[in-house]
């Protein structure tokens, strides 16, 4: 409540049926409850209460209505984080974000420790790409909640977002180890997995290798760790492990393409020949897997591109395969391909 128009307690109690019907989405009932507030000549001016009724206008698609009342609300009452607050929700909803940047800035000079504006504020902080300033907010946020797991997170991801990952390091490690695992944590393995991706955006690819292994068992998403594992090794140029994995993850998803990439960039193979044994051991194997079958066409030409292609287009013609044109119409690009197509 503003100090500078304290309400009694019965309108205090109908101030707050409006900011819980406004949080319940029950603008109806929370205009009603403005009225009934503002029809009371003492208090036909109150600041706080309309601008809320503005907010609620808005909601209703009002909006003329609503910036009238906002503004009439804080005209009388400027040193209330309350009407700042709402008139920057307005702003924000017209996405005049600098604007809505300023109002939060200008409520929190009147409540400097208000969780939820710091929280409105980092979010237009970060939209509008202001990492300094989400940095200092994201601050705020942990010295206000330092147990709260958003609040280490949000911390460590605006030094991330800085680029500075030292410290977004050294934060989401003393994070983890405030932290204990219990049973299938789901939250605890995207946070394992977090530091594991700035690790790797750090250049440290060896220490995120080792921390992907040590962690294993707490990680709850197995195919990320493959997937992760599998490039790690592949950067560092141990291409023997890196092959064993991208094998794993094909037997897990013929389908997926990135993993016959993957494993392309393992074996590496200098001859198209050499390529093509690759595909045709997963043809074999996989009979019914399109993607072993398809990636070879982009690759090859002449009389092998015909025979190849000309083998996709039956059994897809025979199976009646609807999207054959959009599969195939990248190739148009290519002329050459385009020479053995007709």
């Amino acid at each position: 409540m503003s100090p500078s128009q304290p309400l009694p307690p019965k309108e205090n109690a109908l101030f707050k049926r409006i900011l819980k019907c406004y949080e319940q989405k029950q603008y109806k009932n929370g205009l009603k409850f403005a009225k009934q507030i503002l029809s009371n000549p003492k208090f036909a001016e109150h600041g706080e209460t309309l601008a809320m009724k503005g907010l609620t206008l808005n909601c209703l698609g009002r909006k003329e209505e609503a910036y009238e009342y906002v503004r009439r609300g804080l005209r009388n009452d400027l040193k209330s984080h309350v009407c700042w607050h709402v008139y920057g929700l307005l702003q924000r909803s017209d996405r005049k974000y600098d604007e809505a940047i300023k109002c939060y800035r200008n409520a929190l000079k009147w409540d400097k420790d208000n969780i939820q504006i710091l929280r409105d504020l980092s979010l237009l902080q970060i939209q509008m790409r202001d990492l300094e300033g989400y940095r200092d907010t994201r601050y705020q946020l942990f010295m206000l909640r330092p147990t709260q797991r958003a609040s280490w997170i949000g911390f460590a991801m605006a030094y991330h977002l800085l680029k500075d990952y030292d410290m977004a390091l050294k934060i989401l490690e003393e994070f983890r180890k405030t932290q204990t695992k219990r049973g299938y944590d789901y939250e605890h393995s995207e946070l394992l997995l977090y530091q594991n991706t700035v690790l790797q955006e750090a250049g440290n690819l060896e220490e995120a290798l080792l921390h992907l292994e040590k962690y294993e068992d707490q990680i709850c998403d197995r195919l990320t760790i493959m997937e992760t594992k599998a490039n790690l090794l592949l950067k560092l140029h141990k291409y023997h492990e890196a092959e064993k994995v991208f094998r794993e993850l094909i037997n897990r998803n013929p389908e997926n393409h990135a993993y016959y990439k993957g494993l392309e960039n393992a074996l590496r193979p200098e001859l198209i020949e050499d390529r093509l044994k690759i595909y045709r051991e997963y043809q074999l194997k996989y009979p019914r897997a399109q993607t072993p079958r398809r990636i070879p066409i982009s690759f090859t030409m002449d009389e092998q591109f015909r025979s190849l292609v000309d083998q996709y287009m039956r059994k897809a013609l025979h199976k009646g395969v609807p999207p054959l044109f959009v599969d195939l119409r990248s190739l148009y690009s290519d002329p050459k391909k385009v020479r053995g197509l007709t």
